[in-house]
């Protein structure tokens, strides 16, 4: 017979076996986005805790809710019997997510030399962040205070609350968008024609994008370069600092010979000071950045486009071979696999994996969507709790395989809130990069994700029974808190029915219809660019993407000249005409013309926002020039059938000055001067 100390044991050993490979998992992911060696430590541990934290919660609910509800008879689930990780996990997050990185974030993108600078700069840059949310504080304990009175509770209901609004609100939005994209994504990539025509859509804005950040890196570069040739004056005294930020830019002769030598002289102050040249280094570190970013995501696309082409022109020799790759897949690192398997694994069984997993995620998602609107009403019909906790009477209604149900239910959710992290396009210019990821972009996502998953977690067991949820260490600790005032309890059980809101507007693409109208969009829609142009003709169509993509897969792309020259070029899949010449610099010169957006100068003021887009009259106006300029002469005018009369066209005298020209003041001689 199994007691319950040897089952305690047990426990106990999987939950730290659990945290073990939690942690490998969150190593391993920093590494894949930052430099580990290069990374200082006061960056990578608080960024490290706070995704390791959050991470644990897939793992502490479960546990959470086995528990609180077993009984004296014994345990069928993972349990342990003084469970202090929840509420201490709960106030790391918030310590984490309100303090610690939003500090750090200002810290290390301030551009000061000095630690004290860098300590003032990110004080004074989170003083109005905190300002505002004391001003909410005060408001809020003034309510709470008049209904439950002021006492110690009051407060510390009033900090719990005001940190699960925000997350609450903020996640069901960016949840609401991944239920619909995650499934959408898999039905519509395992149609090969349709993605790759998807990708050539977006592959011109991503282009520009590249160019513009390469322009702006090279304006800043010089503007360094001028800063270092200065020998006299206020620059004597950051001498120091100026020699460090040039032996950081790249060499003139290694720039791009696309991006013309700024002028800067005139945008250099004659007086040099500290403040200038914080916010000098602060520019030229997102720059750097920005390329790298857009780098990252050009190498990409151009990756996957020229991947998913050789797939479709495979169908043909029923043998499949790709070309050298910087980031090659596992089945592509597979040599085991011959050309014909390779052909049969990538264009028939890998599509149809990702129908039956997206049919499989359409499920979930729906399973979701139905518990947020019906939780409200009664949990009984709420098929998220069905599968958790079914028979909520039983002595022990959680079992094991209740607990792993739990948490494949919290990892999709929360995996739908990550999701749409990445579609949603309102962060700036935060990304994750490859192995170069800003520091503060670094910060910003990991404080995200902890201010996320808590709310998340939460929100999952309100959808279960009121004596399966009450139990639990997370609703003593957070759930007792919000539910102090009727305000409190309305909001969690009202707010994420408005989950239908980003659910129908990624589901009916109300994002490119706003865009279309208003000129900004909140999430990238590439399906927006096809819908208002499904031929791909004019400017910034999918042709045109098809054109940047083959030029980059025959070597003569913008990639070589960002940094990337490393990288053999192969022959393009698409069969090119003979007759057509290609340049080997792509810039906007050798294209059509183009409505570009203003290109950035050493004089802007920040870098790290978002390039706007065009609006709905700016776009109207280019589509119509366009359609003139582009436009060809009709056949009835072309030729000699309508000659103007000598009196007009000058030919009669031509030095003197006849014709409508003289009547008018016109000059006696094209373009000369008249002496006397």
């Amino acid at each position: 017979m199994i007691s319950i100390s040897s089952i305690s044991v047990g426990s106990s050993v999987f939950f730290t076996l659990s945290l073990l490979i939690i942690s490998v998992f969150v190593l391993a992911l920093l590494r894949r986005f930052l430099t580990l060696r290069a990374t200082p430590a006061y960056l990578s541990v608080p960024v490290f805790l706070a995704l390791a934290l959050p991470a644990s919660v897939v793992l502490l609910v479960p546990i959470d809710l086995a528990s609180s509800s077993r009984d004296d008879g014994g345990p069928r689930a993972i349990w342990l019997p003084d469970l202090l990780h929840g509420s201490c996990e709960i106030l790391a997050n918030l310590v984490y997510s309100r303090f610690i990185l939003p500090l750090l974030g200002e810290y290390v993108d301030s551009g000061y030399h000095d630690p004290k600078g860098r300590i003032e700069y990110s004080i004074r840059s989170n003083a109005r962040y905190q300002l505002i949310v004391l001003c909410c504080a005060i408001v809020g304990l003034i309510y709470v205070s008049i209904q439950n009175g002021f006492e110690f509770t009051s407060i510390k209901a009033l900090v719990m609350a005001l940190a699960y609004v925000w997350g609450l609100v903020l996640a069901i939005y960016l949840m609401g968008h991944g239920l619909v994209s995650i499934p959408r994504t898999l039905f519509r990539n395992s149609n090969l024609s349709g993605r790759l025509r998807r990708i050539q859509a977006h592959a011109p804005k991503l282009h520009d994008r590249l160019l513009d950040s390469v322009n702006e890196l090279e304006s800043l570069e010089a503007q360094v370069s001028q800063l270092q040739r200065r020998k006299t004056g206020t620059a004597r005294d950051f001498q120091e600092w100026i020699d460090e930020l040039a032996e950081a830019c790249s060499p003139p002769e290694l720039r791009s010979a696309i991006i013309q030598a700024p002028e800067v002289s005139g945008t250099i102050p004659a007086v040099i000071t500290e403040r200038y040249m914080a916010d000098l280094t602060r520019r030229l570190q997102r720059a750097r950045h920005q390329k790298a970013r857009f780098v990252d995501e050009w190498s990409r696309l151009v990756q996957t486009a020229g991947d998913v082409q050789a797939i479709i022109n495979s169908s043909a020799s029923k043998k499949l071979e790709f070309g050298q790759s910087p980031y090659p897949s596992l089945f592509q690192r597979w040599s085991l696999l011959t050309p014909y398997m390779r052909y049969l694994v990538y264009a028939n069984m890998i599509p149809t994996v990702r129908l039956g997993m997206g049919a499989l995620f359409a499920a979930a998602s729906f399973c979701v969507i139905w518990s947020e609107m019906i939780k409200s009403v009664t949990t009984r019909l709420s098929i998220v709790s069905l599968t958790v906790a079914a028979n909520p009477e039983d002595p022990n209604p959680i079992g094991f395989w209740n607990q792993v149900t739990a948490s494949a239910w919290l990892l999709y959710m929360c995996a739908a809130a990550l999701v749409g992290v990445n579609d949603a396009k309102v962060w700036g210019n935060r990304a994750l990069v490859r192995r170069n990821t800003y520091g503060e972009s670094a910060c910003w996502y990991a404080g995200l994700v902890a201010r996320l998953t808590v709310p998340i977690a939460y929100n999952f067991l309100t959808f279960l029974p009121k004596g399966v949820r009450e139990n639990t260490i997370f609703y003593h600790f957070l759930g007792r808190l919000i539910n102090l005032t009727p305000l409190g309890k309305g909001f969690d059980y009202i707010f994420p029915v408005f989950i239908l809101l980003p659910v129908c507007a990624t589901l009916f693409n109300l994002y490119g219809r706003v865009k279309n109208i208003f000129g900004f969009g909140l999430a990238e829609e590439d399906d927006n660019d096809l819908e208002n142009n499904p031929n791909g003709y004019g400017l910034g169509g999918w042709r045109e993407g098809r054109e940047l993509i083959d030029r980059e897969l025959s070597g003569f792309g913008s990639v070589p000249l960002s940094a990337q020259t490393n990288r053999p070029a192969r022959p393009s899949n698409r069969g090119l005409d003979s007759s057509r010449t290609v340049s080997p610099l792509p810039s906007r010169d050798t294209r059509s013309p183009r409505p570009t957006r203003r290109t950035p100068t050493a004089s802007s003021t920040l870098v790290g926002d978002e390039e706007e887009e065009e609006n709905f009259v700016q776009s109207f106006a280019h589509r119509v020039r366009n359609t003139f300029e582009t436009a060809s002469k009709p056949q009835w005018l072309q030729g000699d059938n309508f000659r103007l009369p000598r009196w007009m066209t000058g030919e009669g005298d031509q030095g003197s000055s006849s014709g409508l020209a003289r009547w008018f003041g016109g000059r006696p001689a094209e373009g000369n001067l008249r002496l006397g």
